[in-house]
């Protein structure tokens, strides 16, 4: 009997991930609001009863894309991420190494960072694997000290308790003006990406590594990584890894 509902397990993984792979490839055809579960069974040779078994509605199957999508961009992030390497050059590689993964996979990147979908409100479970990007670039800012934020701009109220708010939930010891300077630093990637994938750049920075290059390292002196910071701070400080 074991090894009945072992050999059953792994079917329904497989027949699982067959799925996701047709569902994808019908992303890059009508994106996710074209989406079905009926086409994708057809596709796979099922009746459509016996795909409802494993996804119940279409929102469940983009729930599981765009959680797989937010999981694969994050470990894109975190495997650049060399923790032996200066927290700059640390930032760098994470930029590169998530605009990497987005330019290969631009369906799902579209999925995921795109236009809303109509008619599907994304549930809880994405939360989590939606921050590995941002928490991977929050993990370097804690390895090292930082320049203090430009004088001259102080936070509106309402902006330093929306920053201290989220503090408990990324559970490190930041202040609102550098949580804040994240945020913005945060946006910044994700809006260049979009702005290459989506041919914004076109007629202007395009091709746009050089841009892009150039944003990484303005954003990193914005949030306050120096060029001068060659190592991180030695095992017992408070911002340490």
């Amino acid at each position: 009997m074991p090894a009945t509902r072992t050999a059953r397990d792994r079917a329904r993984a497989e027949l699982t991930t067959e799925i996701k792979e047709e569902a994808r490839r019908q992303l890059g055809e009508a994106g996710g609001g074209g989406l079905s579960l009926r086409a994708v069974a057809r596709e796979l040779g099922m009746v459509s009863s016996a795909l409802y078994r494993y996804f119940p509605s279409r929102d469940h199957l983009l729930t599981a894309l765009i959680i797989d999508a937010y999981d694969a961009i994050g470990a894109a992030a975190e495997a650049a991420d060399d923790h032996r390497l200066p927290p700059r050059q640390r930032w760098v590689d994470i930029w590169t190494a998530t605009r990497a993964w987005a330019r290969a996979h631009p369906h799902e990147y579209a999925l995921i960072y795109g236009s809303p979908i109509p008619g599907y409100r994304a549930p809880q479970d994405t939360v989590m694997p939606a921050a590995r990007v941002a928490m991977a670039l929050v993990h370097v800012i804690r390895s090292a000290p930082v320049d203090p934020p430009p004088s001259g701009h102080p936070l509106p109220a309402e902006l330093h308790d929306q920053a201290a708010r989220l503090l408990p939930a990324l559970g490190v010891e930041l202040t609102p003006e550098l949580v804040t300077r994240l945020l913005i630093t945060w946006t910044q990637l994700f809006g260049l990406i979009s702005f290459e994938l989506n041919g914004q750049y076109v007629g202007s920075v395009d091709p746009s590594d050089a841009f892009f290059a150039y944003t990484t390292a303005l954003m990193a002196d914005f949030v306050g990584l120096g060029s001068e910071l060659a190592n991180p701070p030695a095992s017992g400080d408070s911002f340490s890894d």
